[in-house]
């Protein structure tokens, strides 16, 4: 099937992205032009062969499970929600300042590439609180291989409440995660991807072990929503870099302001670009 994406739309770019992005590392295969993905979708496990096909892709589904129109329409709407095919970046590149142009032109094309699934980044959020890299992903992978999936698809919310705690690593984390998942549980994805902001972003901060840097990362690494921008360290760090002068916490804001609901695509590409 094919798969339109809304122009300027750039694959290479998202494979990218995708290749130095170290949540995601080993979790697909990337020759050339093609991305080999994986995904958990209708309770059941997908496997997606993506290439481009004119101002899109071509998606080639393949499962042990029969692959019903349920099954694909779910498929279809996980991998367009992944690589944000849908983003409209018009304004938002019709909003760039001066010194944040070459860092658009740079980039042009780019829809982020978020985590297949929200659920995915909120068990990521958790497990690197506090923990080298190296080690969350350690854990990450245990989570995965305990599921069993075929094509090692990261496990749906009813899969990892059948994870054992320990796989989390410490005891505690190990406890938010698990509450946290609960909640999660018994709401809906459709109105964490939109749902009122205000009322989204209270329900991520009401989860046990989540607080407001992992909120703002859920939101838009997991949720594509882009009505803020963090403003932390590593954002400062890629705007001094991209304007070439340090940046206090007021002119970030300021200028993150002046992108409206695309503050969060701002942020996604100065760090991208740093």
């Amino acid at each position: 099937m094919l798969l339109g994406a809304r122009a300027p739309f750039d694959f290479g770019a998202s494979l990218r992205f995708l290749a130095r992005f170290p949540p995601a590392a080993g979790e697909q295969e990337i020759t050339g032009t093609t991305l080999v993905k994986a995904y958990r979708v209708a309770g059941h496990t997908v496997r997606a062969r993506l290439s481009p096909a004119g101002t899109g892709l071509r998606c080639e589904l393949e499962s042990p499970d029969p692959l019903t129109d349920e099954v694909v329409t779910a498929a279809a709407d996980r991998i367009r929600f992944h690589l944000s095919l849908d983003d409209d970046l018009t304004g938002f590149y019709q909003a760039a300042d001066e010194g944040f142009r070459p860092v658009v032109e740079r980039l042009r094309g780019y829809h982020q590439v978020k985590f297949p699934s929200p659920v995915e980044n909120l068990v990521w959020a958790v497990l690197c609180q506090r923990t080298p890299m190296r080690a969350a992903a350690r854990a990450k992978a245990a989570i995965v291989a305990h599921a069993g999936n075929p094509y090692g698809a990261f496990p749906d919310v009813g899969q990892l409440l059948e994870t054992p705690a320990g796989l989390a690593g410490d005891p505690r984390k190990a406890g938010r995660l698990r509450a946290a998942l609960e909640k999660w549980a018994e709401t809906d994805e459709t109105f964490l991807r939109h749902g009122p902001y205000e009322e989204v972003k209270a329900f991520l901060l009401g989860l046990p072990g989540i607080g407001p840097w992992s909120a703002s990362f859920i939101l838009i690494r997991g949720l594509g929503r882009m009505e803020e921008a963090p403003i932390d360290r590593e954002l400062a760090r890629s705007a001094a870099a991209a304007y070439g002068r340090t940046l206090g916490e007021r002119e970030l804001r300021e200028l993150a302001a002046g992108y409206g609901p695309w503050q969060g695509y701002w942020a996604h590409y100065l760090r991208v670009a740093g």
